[in-house]
């Protein structure tokens, strides 16, 4: 009987060991899922040649400072996204969407695009991973995406377009980002599956995101 008694209570201290161990490795992972790094998935073209559809990325949450995620407000504060950073934030429009772009300017920035030319300060804005697909021109009476602005970007708010500037819904359609809405920096992807030949990417894997 007494054997019996002491098989139960060690199966019991077992049994309560494996609970306490499932309980903290939960709490740990949304810990590093909230403050530290996240994984998204790309859905649409607008990041191409950058990013893929089937692409699956690793967002680095702490880099930009810690936020309450509910209140969106920082608690504690790292640095602020900076020209060229590709980022994941609240879409402003439909705040249960994320969206990722890369950062063109920040507060304090003049923003203005002509003839698909980006001007930074009234300076010419080049880089090396924006890309067009469309010879058409359209005047900003038609629509914002190849004659822009000028703008200023406001404080604590960022300017972003995608690397895809031709099939990309951005900040020259729907305005800036609130810093308070950025989840974080995009740094690698660690994942891609070609949905139409249904096969994996292998050449994508581990790819440094810049």
């Amino acid at each position: 009987m007494v054997e019996n008694n002491k098989t139960k209570e060690k199966t019991k201290s077992k049994v309560k060991e494996y609970v306490e161990s499932i309980i903290i490795a939960i709490l740990i992972a949304l810990f590093i899922r909230t403050f530290v790094i996240c994984a998204y998935k790309i859905p649409s073209r607008s990041m191409v040649p950058t990013l893929l559809v089937g692409d699956h990325i690793l967002v680095n949450k702490f880099i930009y400072g810690v936020k309450i995620p509910l209140l969106r407000k920082t608690i504690i504060p790292v640095t602020n996204p900076q020209r060229g950073d590709i980022v994941v934030f609240i879409f402003p429009n439909d705040r249960s969407k994320d969206f990722i772009k890369r950062v063109i300017g920040v507060a304090g920035d003049k923003i203005e695009i002509k003839n698909k030319k980006i001007f930074i300060n009234d300076k010419e804005y080049k880089d090396s991973y924006g890309v067009y697909s469309d010879g058409m021109i359209y005047p900003s009476s038609i629509q914002n995406r190849d004659n822009f602005g000028p703008v200023i970007v406001p404080e604590k708010s960022i300017f972003v377009m995608g690397d895809n500037r031709d099939e990309s819904l951005d900040s020259r359609f729907w305005g800036f980002v609130n810093l308070k809405d950025v989840e974080g920096k995009a740094f690698i992807i660690y994942w891609s599956w070609n949905r139409e030949d249904h096969n994996l990417r292998w050449q994508r894997l581990g790819n440094i995101l810049h």
